[in-house]
């Protein structure tokens, strides 16, 4: 079973990297062909030779064969100079202030020269929180008067208005409401003071930039130093683990290079069976993985909501190791407890970056539910810490939410938003293949979807068209919003239905063309994480900021664009390529029976998940957690092989 899930996970790669040459030529998959066959059957061995790799490397201790190793002089320098110089790296880098440091060191070029990153909903969401203030303080906004297409922010991301309360009400959850105020909040006030809304953003992405280097600066700092598994100087956190390092002296000194714990005396049989910081090597590997990818570089100025939960996720995946790794590593050594207490500040890391995820991305409530219910399977014992740190965040947000809701304080967000698929289905087919819709399909989607505009707006790699969205008067409408009623909507399913029984190869199609490129390797992302930080919205509306030293962010941009483009080369810069590389890690861990880590990781499966039922496809900026975390998710999975084999030892 294990090696079927296995094959299952390389096979939906290879399936989406063979249809992929189809899709982008706007084809079908009735035209799969031999060649298409070839490339699938490639890239299935690809995948699952890389999945058997990384299973026989971690039964065998991750002892890579030294005809592996670069002999070369090159090599030989590298390792020479990382040998002379671990231990100035190693002291560098056993902090989590001086982690932050290099992380603001390393990407201030970015903010200091781009000063932000952004797109239309930042601007949306601005005009969201200047409606609603507008109207509390005495002057009237447009509302349901019917005067135009387009009054309010609820039309550009159309809200049913059936769902519009009678009393004016202009916050939306529609981009999170408590970053619609903070953003909206900011922007407004800025406006408010300088005359634009440039110094406020600029604030906010200095803000979002200084979170970004303390979430990778924590968690890097929890897997390169393991400061949980040593005493500190107070004897408090985690000082129930033996440490990791001594000194020759026997006192506990973090990051200090020493001769391996099997040689060193002063170390106990207990504590050689613990992990050991991370080398030198793996420092710099990890830091440049974050310091050189422009994916992440340009995320942490980018005000899209994706980044700040991203870096987030950073942060909470961070502190899900430091609790998986004390029940783990205290399990090897002897003299060890089962489990060790979870000390009060991780507990509360975990709290907040909970609370930051649920607020910065809705689909966040998915995956923290997830996690609770696989950390009290795995590791019921601390079924307090979840319980604080998971179930009493997810229950105060979403209480929150449903308060403001029934107080008719903020308008929900239209369910239509999770029905991206099955809009792109209805389109495609309304466009492809007409005549096979039943009468009765029509009748019964004819007060919610307008057919004949539905197949001119259907494009295969965006559903936005087909949900309306757009602040143009004259945009097609689809769906039609402004009159369908909550009667009407639970007839959609069965209209859909019918709809895909009568033509399922278009409708496969629809969900093919609209999700493989997360999955194909080779295709070039339809908006990348670039396109934030050089596009018109900068331009037209906030001058300032688009001006800021003439040409250098159009430079910037062509120089990252060229480089994503670049075929081979180029995939590093593509988020697809950093979420198949985590769901192959995935499929190895299943193979090799990996269930605690599993149940820490599975979240990042539900991510995918949301990947594919997105709105677009091949976004770059849902992937942003799986590129963030996947150095970190690589060394948890190596030093999971090295634990593995001390307990068979």
């Amino acid at each position: 079973m294990r090696w079927i899930l296995a094959a299952l996970a390389c096979l939906w790669l290879a399936l989406c990297t063979a249809v992929g040459p189809i899709y982008r030529a706007d084809g079908s998959i009735a035209d799969f062909s031999w060649g298409n066959a070839a490339i699938g059957i490639v890239a299935f061995a690809a995948y699952l030779g890389l999945v058997v790799g990384l299973a026989r490397l971690s039964r065998g201790g991750w002892n890579i064969p030294k005809v592996v190793r670069s002999k070369g002089a090159a090599g030989g320098k590298l390792r020479g100079f990382l040998a002379r110089h671990e231990p100035a790296i190693v002291h560098a880098t056993d902090r989590t202030w001086k982690l932050v440091a290099v992380f603001i060191i390393g990407w201030l070029w970015c903010y200091v020269t781009l000063l932000s990153a952004f797109g239309a909903d930042l601007f949306s969401q601005i005009r969201e929180f200047t409606s609603f203030w507008e109207q509390a303080h005495g002057n009237p906004q447009t509302y349901l008067d019917g005067t135009g297409v387009v009054n309010t922010i609820m039309d550009v991301y159309p809200t049913a208005h059936y769902l519009w309360p009678a009393d004016p009400t202009f916050l939306t959850n529609q981009h999170n409401i408590l970053l619609t105020l903070l953003y909206g909040g900011v922007a407004f006030a800025s406006r408010s003071l300088t005359g634009a809304v440039d110094a406020g953003i600029i604030l906010l992405s200095g803000l979002q930039f200084a979170f970004a280097a303390f979430c990778c600066a924590a968690t890097a700092n929890r897997f390169l130093n393991m400061p949980f598994l040593r005493h500190d100087a107070s004897g408090s956190a985690g000082a129930s683990l033996p440490s990791a390092r001594h000194t020759a002296a026997g006192s506990p000194r973090q990051g200090e290079p020493t001769e391996p714990m099997k040689n060193n005396p002063n170390i106990s049989t207990a504590e050689a069976a613990l992990p050991r910081p991370a080398s030198a090597t793996t420092r710099i590997v990890v830091l440049a993985l974050l310091l050189l990818n422009p994916i992440v570089v340009t995320s942490t100025i980018a005000l899209t909501k994706s980044p700040l939960f991203a870096f987030a996720f950073v942060w909470w995946f961070g502190v899900l190791y430091e609790i998986h790794a004390t029940k783990a590593f205290a399990g090897a050594a002897a003299d060890g407890p089962d489990a060790v207490p979870v000390p009060a500040r991780t507990v509360v890391a975990l709290a907040v970056s909970t609370l930051v995820m649920l607020a910065s991305a809705k689909y966040a409530l998915y995956i923290v539910a997830l996690q609770l219910v696989l950390a009290l399977l795995a590791d019921r014992r601390r079924w307090r810490t979840w319980a604080v740190a998971l179930l009493i965040p997810l229950i105060a947000f979403q209480g929150m939410l449903t308060a403001l809701t029934a107080t008719n304080t903020i308008i929900n967000g239209d369910g239509i938003e999770s029905k991206g698929i099955q809009l792109q289905q209805i389109g495609r087919i309304a466009q492809r293949d007409p005549g096979s819709i039943p009468q009765g399909a029509r009748e019964e989607i004819a007060p919610i979807v307008d057919l004949d505009a539905a197949a001119q707006a259907y494009f295969p790699q965006d559903a936005d068209r087909m949900k309306s969205s757009g602040s143009a008067e004259d945009k097609l409408i689809a769906y039609k919003w402004q009159t369908v009623t909550a009667d009407d909507m639970t007839r959609f399913n069965d209209a859909w239905m019918q709809i895909v029984k009568a033509s399922p190869v278009v409708a496969i199609d629809a969900l093919l063309a609209e999700c493989y490129g997360y999955f194909d390797v080779t295709d070039v992302p339809y908006v990348s994480a670039i396109y934030y930080m050089d596009n018109g919205v900068i331009k037209a509306n906030a001058p300032f900021i688009g001006g800021w030293l003439g040409g250098w962010r159009d430079a910037v941009a062509w120089v990252f664009n060229g480089w994503s483009h670049i075929p081979v080369l180029g995939w590093p810069v593509h988020g697809n390529f950093w979420t198949i590389l985590v769901l192959v890690v995935g499929a190895a861990e299943v193979v090799l029976r990996r269930w605690r880590a599993l149940a820490f990781h599975l979240p990042m499966l539900l991510l995918m998940g949301v990947m594919i039922t997105a709105p677009a496809n091949n976004f770059d900026r849902h992937m942003l957690p799986l590129v963030f975390v996947f150095a970190f998710l690589a060394l948890w999975f190596r030093r999971d092989a090295k634990t593995d084999m001390r307990r068979l030892c």
